[in-house]
């Protein structure tokens, strides 16, 4: 056995070593093998390198770009509340529904983005249906295993072992050479998962957490906010339409407070922040919050205005609760916003935020909010679209932002782009099946329509 063998093989060992000790990270590893080899004369910089003009490698990497396009639009969030829907409280058909959706993404993508993505995704359901999150975790890294058994471009292996046949002049394999294996094998995992799973945990129902995260509807619960929400659709023959919100008069004329405007666009909906310069559309959808509902006749002023009440599936916005929170901030001795009122502050036009309840002691205030002077140490809870309450985060000498509720980790930052990056993926899965273009084409092009449209 010559030197070189000896230490490729001792190289390979310490690797196999670091891999398992997980430390340091994995690709600080690889590129320790990337030094190592040509420092020792066993391969020259260029052969060492040569992997990173390979195809494949390009491919796999446009894959990870298509995967955080689809976890910032939200459509990783959208399917796993469509996976809880459908499985209709079931943790089978939940198991089940969950590994075939991994798999059938991961047969088109890189399996290692499509864990990646339902990671999240599987420890929502989990909290959701009180389950402890190993019942899916281990499902799930187990249809990511087998989605590569089931077209060509799922695994890296597949991509390697066909190149290296149509390098030889052998004939490649097809987008679906594998597929007939996979299926079997992806129908014996998930029988073997719906057996196994008795040894991951606790049951549906049966497991005890630790205290959660305060959310939205404990900030509802503690300002007693429920019952104040409306959802108003503007009807064509409103007396709104091409009024922009300055033209209604004061809130305190109405009672009533106008939090977002839901809009709807050709392929997305667009929530926007409700300024005085906005102008009002048919078929705008208002998100109005109602201080004081047993003050106000809400009837006669839906009325008046051409108003159409829509029914909420939340209490106070949570059905909206990817585009629109809350959050408490306080203020701090520096304040310059101290002895003064919101209405002076004009506290909405500058943050575009509403105000919807203050916090002083142990007590807290709901009305007249606009008038009350604020002083040292009030709480503000604040309501509107995610990203105005991103941006409240950077004024640290006025405000200081108390908590977040478990929620805002839950924000997709492009979620109104759903649409696009849907068509995106199906753009390179047909490219890819029609085989119109090599698939590494195809999925630059997926990535070049993606940064077109701003998803990832």
């Amino acid at each position: 056995m010559n030197p070189q063998l000896i230490l490729v093989l001792g190289l390979l060992l310490v690797c196999v070593g670091l891999f398992v000790a997980n430390k340091p990270r994995m690709d600080v590893v690889a590129v320790f093998v990337i030094v190592t080899l040509p420092l020792c004369g066993i391969m020259s910089v260029s052969e060492a390198l040569a992997g990173f003009s390979d195809p494949n490698v390009v491919l796999i990497g446009a894959m990870f770009v298509i995967g955080e396009g689809l976890v910032r639009t939200g459509i990783a969030y959208k399917l796993g509340h469509w996976l809880v829907k459908k499985a209709g409280g079931s943790e089978s058909r939940l198991l089940v529904l969950l590994m075939l959706a991994i798999a059938g993404l991961g047969s088109v993508m890189s399996s290692t983005g499509v864990v990646a993505i339902f990671i999240p995704v599987a420890l929502e359901i989990a909290e959701h249906m009180r389950l402890t999150p190993g019942r899916l975790m281990m499902p799930l890294s187990f249809a990511g295993l087998i989605s590569g058994m089931l077209t060509l471009v799922a695994t890296p292996p597949n991509l390697v072992v066909d190149s290296a046949l149509r390098h030889d002049g052998f004939a490649g394999f097809s987008l679906f050479s594998f597929t007939p294996f996979g299926v079997v094998v992806l129908a014996v995992g998930i029988g073997y998962m719906l057996v196994a799973r008795r040894w991951l945990g606790a049951q549906a129902g049966e497991r005890h957490a630790d205290k959660p995260r305060r959310g939205l509807r404990d900030l509802i619960q503690e300002y007693h906010l429920a019952g104040r929400e409306y959802r108003l659709h503007i009807r064509p023959d409103s007396p709104l339409v091409g009024k922009m919100l300055q033209d209604l008069g004061p809130r305190r004329q109405h009672g009533a407070n106008v939090v977002a405007i839901e809009r709807k666009r050709l392929f997305r909906r667009d929530f926007l922040y409700p300024l005085a310069h906005t102008e009002l559309r048919a078929g705008d959808i208002l998100l109005v919050d109602v201080p004081a509902p047993d003050r106000v006749d809400v009837p006669s002023l839906l009325s008046k205005f051409g108003l159409e009440a829509l029914p909420l599936r939340g209490s106070y916005f949570t059905d909206q609760s990817h585009e629109v929170g809350m959050a408490e901030v306080i203020l701090p001795p520096e304040s310059g916003l101290i002895g003064k009122s919101l209405r002076e502050l004009a506290f909405r036009r500058k943050y575009n935020l509403n105000v919807i309840g203050l916090r002083r002691g142990p007590g807290a205030l709901f009305e007249r909010l606009l008038e009350e002077k604020l002083r040292l140490g009030d709480i503000l809870l604040v309501v509107g679209p995610w990203r105005a309450i991103r941006d409240l985060q950077s004024q640290i000498h006025d405000f200081l932002v108390l908590r977040l509720p478990a929620e805002a980790e839950k924000v997709a930052p492009a979620l109104n782009q759903a649409p696009y990056a849907l068509f995106c993926l199906i753009v390179v899965i047909v490219l890819m099946i029609a085989g119109i273009v090599p698939n590494v084409v195809a999925a630059l092009i997926c990535c070049l329509l993606m940064g077109l449209f701003s998803l990832p």
